[in-house]
C-alpha cells in the first residue's frame, strides 16, 4: 500500500486550464472518490495520477517516491477504465494474466496469483470464458480482476460503473466495498455520480473548473458544506434554495426576508451581516415540514414522485426560482394544484452569501 501526495498540479490543454493548483493527500488505505459535473477535470487528474498525462507544473509522489516524471508502468498502479477494455479473443483467465505474462513472470507465479484474484471477485467458476459470454458485471470484475493481479500499490477506477444498469451498479457498489476491505489498498475513484461518492467514499473530494472545492467524509460535505456549490451537488435530491436578504441578526440567529416578504429566524449566520445583505437561504428536501405555526412558507405543489416508503412532492413558491422539493410520508395524499404551506427547520438552516460561501 501507498499514500498519494499531489502538490500545485496544473495541466492545460492549448489555452485551457483544465486543473489548475490542485493539493491533494490521500493516506496510505484510504479510499478516496473525487466527484464533479462532466468536464470539471476529474478522469485528466486521474490520469495526471497514473502517468497518462503530462503536468505543465506540480509533482506526484506516491509513498515516499517523486514519480512525476516516471511512465506509467513505473508507478506502481493500475487502473481501472469505463470501457472494459477486455481482449475478446482471450478467456478471462488470458486476460488476467497477460500483464504478468508481459512481465515475465513465471507460470506459477502467474496461476497462483490469477487463482487468488479471481476467488476473491467471484470468478474463479468463469475463468475459461471470453468476453462475450459474461455479463456487464462479470466483464467489469474480470477488469478489475486484471488490474488487481498485478498487486499494485495504488487502484485507480475512472468511472468504472457508468456502462451498467441501475440495479446491478447497486451491486458493483457493494463489490467495490468489499474488495477494498479484502485487498486494503489505496483507491482513487472518479465518478460524476454522488450516490456513488456518498456510499464509497472514505473521503470525497468535490472537484469543480480544474479546482478542488471542499473535501471530506460523506457525513462532513452532506452536513458542513463549504459553499452553495458543494451543498447542491451532494446530495440526492439536491438542497433546496431560496434567495433574501438579511433583516437582522443576533447572537446565532438571522432573519431572513424572502423574495414574498415572508420573513424566517435562522440559527445559522454571522453577527457581521449587515441588514439588507443579500443571502441564500438553504435547505434540504428532509428537513421541511408540515404544520407549525412559525418559519411557514406559502406553496403550490406541482407534482407529486411517489417512492413507498417515502414521496417527494415538488412545490412553486414565490422564494425560489426553481421548485422546492419536500421529503413526505409515504402515505402523504396532496395532489397537483392543492396549497401547502411548509415550515423551514431553523436549526438545520445553511446560509450562503453573495460569493457562494457558507457563512
Amino acid at each position: 500500500m501507498s499514500s498519494l501526495t499531489l502538490r500545485n498540479i496544473h495541466k492545460n490543454f492549448g489555452n485551457t486550464a483544465v486543473l489548475s493548483g490542485i493539493d491533494l493527500d490521500v493516506a496510505d488505505g484510504e479510499f478516496a472518490v473525487i466527484v464533479g459535473p462532466s468536464g470539471c477535470g476529474k478522469s485528466t487528474l486521474l490520469r495526471t495520477i497514473a502517468g497518462l498525462e503530462d503536468l505543465d507544473e506540480g509533482t506526484v509522489t506516491i509513498g515516499e517516491s517523486d514519480v512525476t516524471n516516471l511512465p506509467p508502468s513505473k508507478r506502481g498502479i493500475a487502473m481501472v477504465f469505463q470501457s472494459y477494455a477486455l481482449y475478446p479473443h482471450m478467456t478471462v483467465y488470458e486476460n488476467m494474466s497477460f500483464g504478468m505474462k508481459i512481465a515475465g513472470s513465471s507460470a506459477e507465479e502467474i496461476d497462483r496469483a490469477v487463482r487468488t484474484a479471481a476467488e476473491t471477485l467471484g470468478l474463479t467458476a468463469l475463468l475459461d470464458r471470453k468476453p462475450k459470454e459474461l455479463s456487464g458485471g462479470e466483464r467489469q470484475r474480470a477488469a478489475i480482476g486484471r488490474a488487481t493481479v498485478r498487486r499494485p500499490s495504488i487502484f485507480l477506477f475512472d468511472e468504472p460503473l457508468s456502462n451498467l444498469d441501475a440495479s446491478l451498479r447497486v451491486k458493483m457498489r457493494h463489490e467495490f466495498v468489499r474488495l477494498h476491505e479484502t485487498l486494503e489498498t489505496t483507491m482513487i475513484y472518479v465518478t460524476h455520480d454522488q450516490v456513488e461518492a456518498m456510499t464509497l467514499a472514505d473521503r470525497i473530494v468535490v472537484l469543480r473548473d480544474g479546482r478542488i472545492e471542499q473535501t471530506g467524509s460523506p457525513h462532513e460535505l452532506y452536513t458542513y458544506p463549504a459553499n452553495r456549490f458543494v451543498a447542491g451537488f451532494i446530495g440526492s435530491p439536491a438542497m433546496n434554495f431560496l434567495a433574501g436578504s438579511v433583516v437582522e441578526t443576533r447572537l446565532a440567529q438571522t432573519i431572513v426576508r424572502l423574495a414574498s416578504g415572508t420573513t424566517i429566524q435562522v440559527k445559522v449566520g454571522s453577527g457581521e451581516l449587515s441588514p439588507d445583505s443579500p443571502v441564500t437561504l438553504g435547505i434540504r428536501p428532509e428537513h421541511l415540514t408540515t404544520g407549525g405555526d412559525h418559519n411557514l412558507v406559502e406553496t403550490e405543489i406541482k407534482f407529486v414522485e411517489p417512492l413507498g416508503s417515502h414521496s417527494y412532492v415538488y412545490l412553486e413558491t414565490l422564494d425560489a426560482d426553481e421548485p422546492l422539493i419536500f421529503r413526505a410520508s409515504g402515505d402523504f395524499r396532496g395532489a397537483k394544484g392543492d396549497k401547502l404551506a411548509v415550515g423551514i427547520s431553523a436549526n438545520n438552516c445553511h446560509l450562503f452569501g453573495e460569493d457562494g460561501k457558507v457563512l
